[in-house]
């Protein structure tokens, strides 16, 4: 139904074939902008909400043995770097979506 672009990494022994949507050409429309940064911090707080769950807890650095992680914070408290990368998700899903053929109305203020 929708396109796919193929692109194949293997990675031993199994094949992992990525197939995102390509949301060449799809503008996030201004108005929606603010929504990206709303799910980007959900993003995080989904993420944390796991890892916290597992029992994970913050700590200045990564220690996978201990379940220690220095993001394990508010959002925003994030470095800008890693608010970016929840930023891009958020963006890549919302182009997903309107590449689809779905609508997203922002609400009137």
């Amino acid at each position: 139904m929708f396109p796919k672009k193929r692109l194949t990494v293997t990675i031993s022994p199994v094949t992992y074939q990525p197939q995102p949507i390509s949301t060449e050409g799809v503008d996030l429309p201004p108005a929606l902008l603010p929504l990206t940064e709303r799910l980007a911090e959900n993003a995080h707080d989904l993420w944390a909400a796991q890892r916290l769950a597992q029992g994970w807890r913050f700590g200045p650095q990564r220690d996978d043995t201990q379940k220690l992680h220095p993001c394990l914070v508010p959002y925003a408290d994030l470095p800008d770097s890693e608010k970016e990368y929840d930023r891009q998700a958020a963006l890549g899903t919302l182009k997903a979506v309107l590449k689809l053929g779905c609508r997203i109305v922002a609400p009137t203020p």
